[in-house]
Formats: C-alpha cells, structure tokens, sequence
C-alpha cells in the first residue's frame, strides 16, 4: 500500500482518540531500532553546513502549524509577520505556512492526513495524547508513513537539538518512543514555566472582611460563606469547564487523590475517580454547591469570557486560574474599581502545614506543538536544519524576544521588551509579542521572558509550586505498544464520559453521594482494570528509557 493511500485509510481511525488526556497515550510499534531509523530518502543538502545561518538555498519548505489567535488581529499568515521575516532573514530559508482556523485544528489536521499533499513540516499533538493526538502515537505515525524517524536526521543535521539532548538526559528520555525514535522537534518549557495555575481570590475582599489567605479546606470553607454572605457573591468559587471542571485537582487533591490517573507514593499508576477518598471530595464539593458557594452553573462556563464575566462583575470572589488571566484580571478589573486585587493561595490541605499532595505542574517538553517531518517530504534534511535554529542561542533570543532593537533591548545581560511592545496604545501586550516571538512551538525556552505585569503574578508561581506534584503528576507522553493502544482505544471513551457524567451529578445532587459505590462497580466493569495494568507497564518502560 502506498504512503498516500495508507493515510487515507487511517483518517477514519483518526477519530477514535481518547477523551482525556491521560486516556489516549501514544503508540509504540517497535518495528524499527535506533540505528535503523531516519533513513528516508531526502533531497541532497544546501550548502551549508549544519549549523550555519543562512543556509543557501532555493527550495521554500511548507509547514502546517496552528497560529496565535493573537497575530492574527494583525497579520493573517506568520510568514508576513516580522517574525516569519526575520526567521526567513536569518536562516535563508523561504517557508509558506499554512493554518488551522482557531478551534478547528483537529479537525484540519484530520482532513490533511487524509489528504495526498502533505507539507514538509506539520506542527501537532505528536506524542501527548489526549483528545486531539495522533492515534497510536508517534510510533504509529511513523508506521503510517505520515511522519519520519529523525534519530539520524538529527544527528547529522541539527547540532544545536543534538548537544542539548546530550547535555539533559532528562529531556532526552522525554521526546523519544520506548525503544529510543526521536520523532519531533520539541517546544521546551524552561524550569520557571512549569508551574502557570492555581487557586486565586479577591485580596481586596479578604482584606475587607479581616480574613487571612486560606490554606486548608475549614478555612477556604469559612472565607467562601464570607464571600457570599457578606460581598454577595452568587458563584462564591467558579472555574472554567472544559471537558472536567478546570481545578486542576485543588481541593480534590486535599484528599490524597485525582480527578485522573496519578502515581500513588509507591510509584503505582492509581485511577483516582474510584478511589474511596475520592468520594470525600465529592461530599466536599456537593456541599458547597448546595450551599450557593460554588458556581451553580459550573459546568456551563466553557469558555474564558464566562470565567471573566463572574470575576469581573463581582458575581464570583475566588477560582483557580491561569497566570495569564491575573494580569488581565488585574487591568480590567482596577478601571472599575481601583481596589481590585487578586491574591495567590495554596492548593489546600486539609490540615495546617501539610504540603499539598498534588496539583497543576506540566513537564520541560510540551508534546502539543512539536514539528515532525512529513513521511514524503523531499526536503526533509533542509527542514531539520531550518528547525535547529531554534534552539541555538540567535534562534531562540528570537523564538524568545523577537528582533534586538525593536522588541527587546539588552539591560545589563538582561532582554528587555520595548515601550513599543509594552506601551502601544491601541494593541495588548500580548497582540504586540505575538507579531515579533512564536508563543508556542517547538525551541528553548527561556528563563528571562516573562509577561508578567504585577507582583501578584510574579509571587503566584511559589505559593502554586509548594505541591508533591512532581512525584504524582503522570507523564503525558507515554507509549503504549501497539496493541495496548487498540485497548486504551476500545476501553477509555466510555469510562472517561461515563466518569465525568456522574462528577456533575454527584456535585450538583443529582445522584445521591450513596450511589459512589455502584459508580465505581460500573467503572470496575467497564474494564479500567486493564487500563491503569496498560498505564502501569508503559510507565514502567518510560522510568527504564
């Protein structure tokens, strides 16, 4: 069969990803060693050699890659922002780009492996899992032809990727299969960007109402009655729903347990919606549903403008949130009324002093925006080399801060954004960054670059941070062989549908706290038995890389 016709008859399978982000791991088909992979027949090198900047050639690559909804208030194609310029400036390399429509990505990433032009380079989902990954994972991906090996492309091609997996075995274990593929350019988080939510509240109102900061669930409980009592908040606490409520296990963490697969003190993979702790937590949150401290139509703010209209209109005087949103928050809310403040709280325990078991802490390598090499592409070694810049010291100031002298200025060592970046009087903060960085996408982080605008933001990572999460969070980007992963496939929808059906009504009261029991007889017979056994052995496999 060929390449082209074998992405066809995989495109109906493209649609059985998993519904939650630690159902639908990636694949492992092992039928290719280390030595033997990135052989692919590609185009003769420019001439140039690896490394060097520009490189001088007269092919133009294509690449498929989602676009910061951000620039494109400004400029409808990277390739005309004054980034794409000067990336196109500094590697000689000409790219035409070509984008998804905002929330449609899957489904265009869908219709283009289907289709029978691929482009050199595709930006996705590679090896994360969740709803929006490639079926099976890379390795099934490189099976399908649709994307390359890139164990020897790398290493003959892209110095800069090459020193940095040496010098981080950590890294390096993260961004390739069990049996060793490299199969994408990585985005890589620098240390200081792994931890960006967590529980916030009104300062403002807690000052008002002589309340310190709360740190256990008895005090969160008695700061929320203030709330709502006192300040007349109608959704005391709220948060964002999307596809779960987006707590990111506060509160439910409390209890030694996750509203997903964690890994236990022993280094066990654990379902956490079964466990009989999780029931507590459950009782907690009915609890302050049915009191009228949190949101009574939680699961109705799926977007971020819902989460913005209770912050902001004082319906709503506590949430876990984005980093992000603190400043934008901020802004908006002091034109209103000046004394608008936010404060950053622990994720809550239910004792005093103790440190959280667990809560939101992503990993250096963010599988959602690497660059893979299509299976077909003619210019693939051009296409590794154009990726490398990124991750040399030009690339990333570039990928970082965007063009010295007109986006950021050195300050004693030290990249500083302009007052043409900070201070435009008609586009946001972050609509000027987007026009001279890439956001998201496969380089090296960098430390140095924040957007933070207030001191709350910058004291809100410390507080976020004091968790065991590292030792409970599980990787997202493991790889379950390939029979595993038509398991995971048959299995994990329904559990994961039928797990967060019952999350609401348990909250809401639609379904007594006495049924918890029968819910997780039905779990138990849905077969996430062999679930976590699956999770368990590729998470194995990930710890011996």
């Amino acid at each position: 069969m060929s390449s082209r016709s074998k992405r066809k008859s995989i495109s109906l399978a493209l649609s059985v990803v998993v519904a939650s982000s630690m159902f639908a791991a990636c694949s492992k088909e092992a039928t290719k060693s280390p030595s033997e992979t990135g052989s692919a027949t590609t185009k003769a090198t420019p001439t140039a050699s690896a490394g060097q900047y520009p490189i001088a050639t007269k092919e133009t690559l294509t690449s498929w890659e989602q676009i910061n909804p951000n620039l494109t208030t400004v400029f409808p194609n990277l390739g005309d922002s004054p980034f794409g310029k000067q990336l196109e400036s500094d590697t000689g390399v000409k790219v035409k780009y070509t984008h998804p429509a905002d929330g449609q990505s899957k489904e265009q990433f869908n219709l283009l492996i289907a289709s029978n032009n691929l482009p050199d380079v595709i930006e996705y989902n590679w090896g994360g899992g969740g709803t929006a990954a490639y079926p099976g994972g890379p390795e099934k991906a490189i099976a399908d032809k649709v994307i390359l090996p890139l164990n020897d492309l790398i290493d003959k091609n892209a110095p800069n990727l090459k020193k940095l997996l040496q010098q981080d075995k950590e890294l390096d274990k993260m961004i390739k299969t069990d049996n060793g593929t490299y199969y994408a350019f990585p985005m890589i988080r620098p240390d200081n960007g792994l931890v960006f939510r967590g529980p916030m509240l009104r300062k403002d109102w807690l000052d008002e109402l002589n309340l310190p900061v709360p740190t256990t669930i008895d005090e969160w409980y008695t700061v929320l009655k203030a709330f709502k009592e006192k300040k007349g908040a109608s959704a005391a606490l709220t948060a964002q729903y999307s596809n779960e409520l987006n707590i990111q296990d506060a509160f439910i963490g409390a209890y030694q347990t996750a509203n997903r697969f964690y890994v236990d003190n022993q280094g066990k993979v654990k379902y956490g919606p079964i466990d009989p702790q999780f029931k507590d937590a459950l009782t907690l949150l009915h609890k302050w549903y049915a009191e009228g401290l949190l949101d009574k139509d939680f699961a109705l703010n799926t977007d971020s403008k819902s989460l913005d209209t209770r912050l902001l209109s004082d319906e709503s005087g506590a949430t876990v949130g984005l980093l992000s949103a603190v400043g934008k928050w901020m802004d908006t809310g002091k034109k209103k009324n000046p004394k608008f403040q936010l404060v950053s709280a622990p994720y809550p325990t239910l004792k005093k002093g103790e440190r959280a078991f667990i809560g939101q802490r992503d990993f250096k390598y963010n599988p959602a925006v690497s660059k893979a090499v299509a299976g077909d592409s003619k210019n693939a070694e051009l296409a590794v080399k154009w990726m490398d810049y990124a991750f040399g010291e030009k690339g990333s100031m570039l990928f970082n801060f965007g063009i010295v002298g007109e986006s950021y200025t050195m300050d004693n060592g030290v990249p500083k954004f302009t007052d043409k970046i900070t201070k435009d009087p008609k586009l946001s903060l972050q609509q000027m960054i987007s026009q001279y960085t890439k956001p998201n996408g496969p380089f090296l982080g960098d430390s140095r670059k924040s957007f933070n605008t207030y001191k709350e933001q910058d004291d809100a990572v410390g507080i976020w941070e004091q968790t065991d999460a590292v030792k409970h969070v599980m990787p997202p980007f493991l790889t379950p062989t390939t029979e595993e992963s038509k398991e995971l496939a048959k299995l994990s929808t329904a559990i994961t549908s039928y797990k967060e059906e019952m999350f609401v009504k348990f909250v809401m009261g639609k379904e007594p706290i006495d049924k918890f029991d029968d819910y997780v007889k039905r779990i138990n017979d849905m077969g996430i038995d062999k679930v976590t056994q699956i999770y368990q052995k590729a998470l194995d496999r990930y710890n011996k890389r």
